[in-house]
Parts: structure tokens; C-alpha cells; sequence
């Protein structure tokens, strides 16, 4: 599948329960993975119970997956590294990581979103961040981390805009249940990846506000339309939101009970405040801090992204949803097209 030979030992920096899941399914196909957790209780629990009872309750992890509390022991020897972080802290835990990093390794990308005030995508990020040499390759797609971890079949996509990089990548995550497709379209596969979460969390309200299928499934639609313009005005293109980074990522994010921005939604939609709501979880919904981050790239782009628009005043300007709603509905009519 490619002329690089696959990597052997892999670190994983990140061990919320994407980042867990990850590792312990590279762990699964025989490689040796050590990974990186900020939090000391995380170490604890998966090299005592090989569990994460904090992100990942109730899953075993493989009995070769290593915890590690400091970069330097995760990166020791590391031929492939892979970063699985919120992205609000993917900048500074890149800063700190990158004097431990082997040089030239590739480095893989698991991290959804944009930064809040630079507006940079993760590919901007990781490319202002790491030395020169390392090849970037960027993992996205439907993917919700306790299917996965149960083995339950599952297809993404690896962007490069290195072919030999995403082949490599495509090559040491695929197995009999997790399809990697790959792709050159690293903004596409960033765009989709980030806003997705935006449109979920809309999503998460329109059924908490119990407005039907058809509600949802026009918010959906339109929610893509509002990705792949804004993707397309920065470079991407129009086909890869049709793909698994776009449309496939959407509709699960939007649909599925393990969402954490569709509960986020419903929460709202509930009555209950953003801040409470963030209190009550250790998660991270990633749509609240995109929401914030895409209607001021969308402004700078000169792109309208009206969904997003009315989630931003739902989330932080104290707008009821369905005053939010009623905005959408009641906007000047036009061509689907437009």
C-alpha cells in the first residue's frame, strides 16, 4: 500500500475517549502505543485497571497500551505520533510536545476545530507548530469513540497533502472494522470536521424543542450547505463535504444519542444555562468554542452561515431557541442554489 514501512511504536498525545480509543485500537492491531494524559488520574486508572473510568468508563483496554504522564516518556522512540487534544489546548500541548518529538516522524491529527482568536484550522496550527520534516496528515469522519472501541464498523478519512503520508496513515489504522479512505483536501476534511459540531448542536435543539423529523432533516441539509460554503470560499473542495468528513460526520454528530453537541443542544433547548450545563461535564462539546470561532471566519471570508449565526446567539448573546428558530424561518426566501 505504500513504499514507507508502517510504524511499529506510536505515541498518542490526548486521553479524552477519542484519543483512549484510538491508542487502544492501535494497541489492538499489535503496535506498541504509549499515550500521554494531562490529568495523573488518567495514568493511574489505565495502568492500574486498564480502564479510563474518567473518559472511557467501562471499556478494557488492551494490556499493551502505556500511560504515560510525561511527553518525554510517550515520545521516547515514537515513529508515528498522534495528537488527539481539544483544540483550544492543541496549540500549547503541541509547544510543549515538539522538543520531544523524534525528528521527521509524521504526525497525525485527531483534533476537531478552530481556534477561537487566531480562527486557525488544526492543519494551520500544526504547521506553525512543528519543526520541518514532519509529514501532517489529518484523521476525520463519523466516528463516535465507544462504537468504535466495541469493534462496531466504522469509516473515515485521512487527509494529506502528501500522498505517501495518507497512505501511510490509511495502511496502520485500517483493520477489518475501521475503513480509512484518504484524500488530498486537508481544508475540506478540517472544515467539515469543525463545523459539523456547530450544525449538531442546532440540531440537538430543533429536537429538543420536539420539531420533528422534517425540521431535523432540513436543519441538516441547509447545515451543509453552510459548511461547504464557507470550505469552498477557503480553498476546499465542493466534493469532499459529500464525503465522510462532511456529510457522513454530520448526519451521526446531528442524529446520534452519543453526540456530546446534540445533548448540548437538547440541554439548551431545556432551559438550562451554557454555564451550567458546562459545569455538570468534563467533556468537551467542541461546537460551543467552533461556533464562536466560524461566525467571525465566515465574516472575514464574507460567507453567510445563518444556522451558525442564530446558535451563536443562543449560546452566548441569551437568545431563546425558539426566537433563534423563528429568525431562520423568517429570513428573505431565495434559491436553494444561492
Amino acid at each position: 500500500m505504500t513504499g514507507r514501512k508502517l510504524p511499529s511504536r506510536i505515541a498518542v498525545i490526548g486521553a479524552g475517549s477519542w484519543g483512549t480509543t484510538l491508542a487502544n485500537h492501535l494497541a489492538e492491531s499489535g503496535i506498541a502505543v504509549r499515550i500521554w494524559a494531562f490529568e495523573a488520574e488518567v495514568v493511574a486508572s489505565i495502568s492500574r485497571g486498564r480502564e479510563n473510568d474518567i473518559f472511557l468508563p467501562g471499556v478494557r483496554l488492551h494490556a499493551g497500551l502505556v500511560a504515560c504522564g510525561t511527553f518525554a516518556e510517550a515520545l521516547e522512540g515514537a515513529e508515528l505520533a498522534l495528537f488527539v487534544t481539544p483544540s483550544h489546548v492543541a496549540r500549547g500541548v503541541l509547544r510543549d510536545a515538539r522538543p520531544h518529538l523524534p525528528p521527521l516522524v509524521p504526525v497525525v491529527v485527531a483534533s476537531k476545530g478552530i481556534e477561537s482568536e487566531s480562527l486557525a484550522t488544526m492543519a494551520e496550527v500544526f504547521a506553525e507548530g512543528l519543526d520541518a520534516g514532519h509529514p501532517l496528515a489529518f484523521l476525520s469522519g463519523p466516528s463516535f469513540a465507544r462504537e468504535v472501541a466495541a469493534g462496531l464498523p466504522t469509516a473515515v478519512t485521512v487527509a494529506s497533502r502528501d500522498g505517501t503520508t495518507a497512505l501511510l496513515v490509511q495502511g496502520t489504522f485500517s483493520t477489518e472494522t475501521f475503513r480509512v479512505y484518504t484524500t488530498d483536501d486537508v481544508v475540506g476534511v478540517e472544515v467539515g470536521g469543525a463545523l459539523k459540531n456547530v450544525i449538531a448542536i442546532a440540531a440537538g435543539i430543533c429536537d429538543g424543542l420536539g420539531l420533528g423529523h422534517n425540521a431535523r432533516s432540513a436543519l441538516i441539509t441547509r447545515g451543509l450547505a453552510e459548511m461547504t460554503r464557507l470550505g469552498v470560499a477557503l480553498g476546499a473542495k465542493a466534493s469532499t463535504f459529500a464525503g465522510l468528513a462532511g456529510l457522513g460526520d454530520l448526519v451521526l454528530t446531528c442524529t446520534g444519542d452519543l453526540s456530546r453537541n446534540r445533548s448540548l443542544g437538547m440541554a439548551l433547548a431545556a432551559g438550562r444555562s451554557l454555564s451550567d450545563i458546562q459545569a455538570g461535564t468534563r467533556t468537551v462539546a467542541e461546537g460551543v468554542r467552533t461556533t464562536a470561532a466560524a461566525v467571525r471566519l465566515a465574516a472575514r471570508a464574507g460567507v453567510e452561515l445563518p444556522i451558525a449565526v442564530q446558535v451563536h446567539r443562543v449560546l452566548f448573546d441569551g437568545a431563546a431557541p425558539r426566537e433563534a428558530l423563528h429568525t431562520l424561518m423568517t429570513r428573505h426566501l431565495r434559491d436553494e442554489t444561492d
